[in-house]
């Protein structure tokens, strides 16, 4: 039985859901997530091509932020295809391994967001606190290893929650309420005991994100600590600001990653438009105002990105 049901849940296609009540308006609504979508990867790869090609940002600090962009892109192009699929009217079906495929490079790449602002946040932590060391304990080789386990600690937990969504039975409504999958929107339709995934998920949600956040928060209690010990007030400042991008980047990741979680298990009876607008904002506009504001708020990021876009004769009169 168990056998059978999973077969039916593999071969098995759900239909995915645009802007309700503005169906007519599909076509015209595509053209903003388009620009959104050309700008947020554009500034990325931008922010990549700068930190690899300049030997003056061979630093950890700009190696996390490569990172961050990685995860940021990891994050948003999985639902730039099915998204403008909907939109262009050109289809509204996924079939279930593709949308799990979908959702689990969603959650993943968003955990390990949250876990790249928290090796970033260490690395203010020891560029405030400890500079005389900074170079000796934030090591390329320690770098590399934080990658992969921010990489490997988001996606292992992942797979006890997407396993068991093959054996689960989708006997009655297969529409789901994005133009994209994610786990707490599938596991809504599923005809069984979900109780596992969806304590199993609080969990992780709760483990993670939480840990992150809470990491990140003894970080800045420490630098707050450490920068009002420095006797100058130009002193402070500059120190402060050299955290302010990254401040910036915390709250547009876990604002609107909150509100989302808080949207699916608490007001489940809201209208389909909240949901859908939440989930936008979630998965759009860190991609989006990341590269922006790293490139306003940091100097030798703005100096790259000046030097790639004009000619160099008007860069070296700058």
């Amino acid at each position: 039985m168990g056998a059978s049901n999973s077969t039916s849940t593999l071969s098995s296609t759900f239909f995915l859901t645009g802007i309700p009540g503005y169906e007519e308006f599909h076509h015209w609504i595509s053209i903003p997530f388009c620009l959104f979508y050309l700008v947020g990867i554009t500034g990325n790869c931008i922010i990549l091509h700068i930190v690899r090609t300049d030997p003056r940002l061979h630093e950890p600090m700009y190696y996390f932020l490569a990172m961050l962009s990685l995860s940021d892109m990891g994050m948003s192009l999985p639902t730039m295809i099915s998204l403008l699929r909907v939109l262009w009217s050109i289809s509204k079906e996924i079939p279930f391994n593709i949308c799990v495929i979908q959702m689990f490079l969603i959650h993943t790449f968003s955990f390990t967001e949250s876990s790249v602002l928290l090796a970033m946040a260490l690395d203010r932590y020891v560029a405030i606190c400890h500079p005389l060391r900074y170079a000796t304990i934030l090591t390329p080789k320690l770098i590399a290893k934080i990658g992969i386990a921010a990489l490997l600690r988001s996606a292992l937990p992942l797979m006890p929650l997407l396993t068991r969504l093959a054996f689960f039975p989708f006997c009655h409504s297969h529409v789901l309420s994005h133009s994209y999958c994610l786990h707490q929107d599938i596991i809504r339709l599923a005809c069984a005991d979900t109780k596992f995934n969806v304590i199993y998920g609080l969990v992780v949600i709760t483990m993670l994100w939480g840990m992150d956040s809470l990491g990140i928060l003894v970080s800045y209690v420490f630098i707050l600590h450490s920068v009002l010990r420095i006797a100058s007030r130009e002193g402070r400042l500059k120190a402060l600001n050299t955290c302010a991008s990254h401040i910036c980047a915390v709250l547009i990741l876990y604002v609107p990653m909150i509100g989302l979680s808080i949207v699916h298990r608490f007001a489940k009876h809201s209208s389909p438009f909240t949901y859908i607008f939440m989930a936008h904002i979630y998965l759009m506009v860190p991609p989006v105002l990341n590269p922006i504001i790293y490139s306003v708020k940091t100097k030798q990021i703005r100096q790259g990105v000046l030097h790639l876009i004009l000619p160099h004769k008007i860069f070296s009169s700058m």
